[in-house]
């Protein structure tokens, strides 16, 4: 059990790692819904561990804080009532050194429990625990540069390693061939993975071809300037009206300047814009339009899982993930495919069970399947998603208009 007890400090290192820039008021602010405070995060991930292993499975176990079941469930309606998510960042009690106690509290009781001789069915748990506190670990990284992004001095989170990405030629993209024919769709591996990923089904895919590379900021730049923003010819119906409703006119954290293009960084805050970094921070909707403008279309997500298989895209072992600590998309260099990392890729596939997908019985059979409604599924995981998290049959899933997490686009084409 040693080496599963160091892999649970592991990763519950890795998140206060991530929130050790930030000064006291950073933990508490919560700008829109979508953005949680970085204190609840920290508290949350901890709140899992304590409902769902130690209340049920350590013998005598006194909870840390009566209210804080109450404080920081997110949204497990059979576990009881919970703070609304809007209302995260009212919750300026219990305060930042009372949470990171909390952590310890609970973390000395889990590793006991881990060093003990623990049946499969609370090991399973623990593993669940542990991928839903990197799945938080990604999210702080989001909320963080919406935080620090949208302060009006634009402050830099972390001086990092390189603190600004060069820029490379960018060389003309090609396309990967996929063959028609059946292909085999899901979780297939003796790892862990969500129960989403499950159902191993088999799809038929008509011939088509999707690009070896991500889109980058310059060729997105070029569908600004051409006024893409501006011709509805480009944009699905609810995606002209949330442009027009908005009033979006580039990529989220970009920024016109004297008449030259900045992006905000978390590795060196307001910067100008890297043409041969791949475009983040778009909307489903904006995806779909460039992909329109270009006469090309999104890929669906078994397309793009069919594509990963192919020998001539790259392993994780060349890609920028979180364990690089960039927290930032790099320019393609090397001829990397960036099929895992620097930005999750939208599909055009609509979020939904795969075939004899089952619910699991109890509070953990929220986590997935109930939001399995309105929303659009991405791949291949980005600059902050940890290497030993991502696999290719992974469905990460988000609504269309969102824009704050790294997203970024693929194209695909049939023939």
């Amino acid at each position: 059990m040693i080496q599963k007890s160091l892999n649970y400090q592991k990763i519950r290192q890795l998140t206060e790692y991530i929130c050790e820039p930030l000064v006291h008021e950073d933990y508490v602010v919560q700008p829109i819904v979508d953005v949680s405070p970085p204190k609840w995060h920290l508290a949350h991930t901890t709140w899992f561990f304590e409902n769902f292993v130690l209340v049920p499975h350590y013998s005598n176990y006194k909870v840390c804080n009566s209210d804080y079941s109450f404080l920081f469930n997110s949204y497990y309606e059979t576990v009881g009532e919970r703070v609304l998510r809007p209302n995260r960042g009212n919750l300026t009690r219990p305060g930042v050194e009372e949470v990171y106690r909390y952590r310890e509290y609970v973390d000395k009781h889990m590793i006991q429990l881990i060093d003990d001789n623990l049946v499969a069915e609370v090991l399973d748990i623990i593993e669940m625990g542990l991928q839903h506190e990197q799945q938080h670990q990604e999210l702080l990284v989001f909320d963080i540069k919406y935080i620090l992004g949208t302060n009006p001095i634009f402050p830099t989170y972390r001086q990092l390693l390189p603190s600004s990405d060069i820029i490379h030629k960018i060389e003309p993209y090609s396309y990967v061939e996929i063959e028609a024919g059946l292909y085999t769709i899901g979780h297939q591996d003796e790892g862990f993975c969500f129960d989403n990923e499950l159902g191993v089904h088999q799809v038929y895919i008509n011939p088509c071809r999707i690009m070896d590379r991500l889109v980058t900021n310059g060729e997105y730049l070029s569908f600004m300037e051409s006024r893409g923003y501006e011709k509805f010819q480009h944009w699905l119906a609810e995606g002209w009206d949330w442009v027009n409703q908005g009033k979006i006119r580039s990529p989220f954290h970009w920024h016109q300047v004297d008449g030259d293009w900045y992006q905000y960084e978390l590795r060196g805050g307001l910067t100008k814009l890297n043409l041969s970094q791949p475009v983040t921070h778009v909307s489903y909707y904006e995806a779909d339009a460039y992909a329109r403008w270009k006469g090309k279309r999104l890929p669906t997500e078994f397309e793009w899982e069919a594509a990963s298989q192919s020998d001539i895209l790259n392993t994780k072992m060349e890609s920028n993930l979180a364990d690089k600590k960039q927290f930032g998309p790099l320019s393609q260099k090397d001829n990397s495919s960036q099929l895992l990392g620097d930005v999750w890729e939208w599909t055009s596939s609509s979020y939904g069970p795969y075939p004899n997908y089952k619910t699991a019985e109890g509070a953990l059979g929220e986590y997935n399947g109930k939001f399995m409604i309105n929303q659009m599924v991405l791949k291949g995981g980005s600059c902050a998603t940890p290497s030993d998290h991502i696999r290719t049959t992974y469905r990460n899933f988000f609504h269309p208009h969102l824009r704050w997490l790294f997203s970024g686009i693929r194209l695909a084409e049939s023939y």
